[in-house]
């Protein structure tokens, strides 16, 4: 029997121990020599991956510089699995893959999804104490400046009723940024139309639809996943909802964000400014026009999630797990489309490749 093959699309085992695992399970593995960070260094030019038609399984990060359309899910018949070492999913076509009755799983590791949750905190904190401006008043020659006056968040006894903290997506990200906020006291609001109102209240949250989330927010933080339906989502129309004084901040991804709107929404004075560690086209190009608009902006390069001693390495043995469970018919773990497991089951269950 041939072995059954695994293409690793854009690895993220820097030691390469994984593969070798794998190698001597029984899998042909067909890895790049160029890791996920050299890969995500180069520009998304949006190149569809093909597939060797007895590829079983497939595996990389969430990265558009690599897409994974009808025609990639078509070209390998027998495919069973696409697995991610990332907790976003969004370049491969979820729609075909189900169809196809090909399983789609992702890796929500605490480290990757709690380093967002952090670093969303880092953002807002830079943005409305203003760190960068401060460090730079005072390596120029300058001291005390009333113009460097910060914002308090939380509610105080004085009477002072605290900032609005608007969270779009309350999911595991959404969730522990809410959790952070807690001992601030702020007035936490949020959006999430696929979430238990129980969620809510665990989470101190109070429930508002979107056109109210963009209009009381003064910080408005970004926790969706991108869909057909949140692709371009934040548009001028919710835009102009937003108070002259409020942040936004996307640590999910940039195409959730029209990002010639939100230009135009910080340059026109619209709102006070934005901390993005996501754009639309990454790495961004020069000329592009926000990395002009200075302290509005805060930018950040697609890495709010990396820690050291964390990353994407802690999603090495998930992924793996799930590669051998799928080879040999078995129901892997965390999987994004479940309306796929019927048809799935009926071809792949039980039918070991090993």
């Amino acid at each position: 029997m041939a072995k059954p093959k695994v293409h690793i699309f854009q690895p993220a085992d820097e030691t390469g121990e994984s593969h070798k695992f794998l190698e001597a399970a029984g899998v042909e593995g067909k890895v790049p020599a160029a890791s996920w960070i050299e890969a995500s260094n180069q520009a998304e030019t949006g190149e569809i991956l093909e597939l060797d038609p007895d590829t079983a399984v497939t595996v990389g990060i969430a990265s558009r510089r690599t897409l994974l359309t009808p025609e990639t899910i078509a070209g390998a018949p027998d495919l069973r699995l696409v697995a991610y070492y990332t907790v976003g999913f969004d370049n491969v076509d979820i729609d075909a893959a189900t169809d196809a009755g090909v399983l789609v799983v992702h890796s929500p590791t605490e480290a990757n999804w709690g380093g967002v949750a952090e670093g969303t905190m880092a953002f807002i904190l830079s943005m409305l104490k203003k760190v960068r401006e401060r460090d730079r008043h005072v390596k120029n020659g300058g001291w005390r400046d009333m113009s460097l006056g910060a914002t308090y968040l939380g509610r105080r006894l004085d009477g002072y009723e605290g900032l609005t903290m608007g969270i779009l997506g309350l999911g595991r990200i959404g969730s522990r940024v809410a959790d952070l906020l807690g001992p601030w006291r702020t007035n936490i609001i949020a959006c999430d139309p696929y979430v238990d109102q129980s969620k809510f209240v665990h989470h101190n949250a109070t429930p508002v639809d979107i056109e109210t989330l963009f209009r009381e927010s003064d910080v408005l933080t970004i926790h969706c996943n991108l869909t057909k339906e949140t692709m371009n989502l934040v548009n001028e129309k919710l835009l102009s909802l937003m108070k002259p004084t409020a942040i936004l901040v996307n640590a999910a991804r940039g195409r959730i964000v029209n990002i010639d709107d939100l230009f135009d929404a910080l340059d026109k004075d619209k709102i006070a400014g934005a901390a993005l560690d996501v754009l639309p086209e990454e790495p961004p190009e020069p000329q592009m026009a926000l990395l002009g608009l200075g302290d509005k902006v805060i930018l950040s390069p697609h890495m709010i999630a990396y820690t050291k001693g964390a990353g994407l390495k802690m999603a090495v043995p998930w992924v793996t797990e799930n590669i051998m469970a799928a080879l040999k018919g078995e129901v892997p773990s965390h999987i994004c489309n479940e309306e796929a497991l019927p048809k799935w089951r009926a071809r792949f269950e039980g039918k070991s490749l090993l």
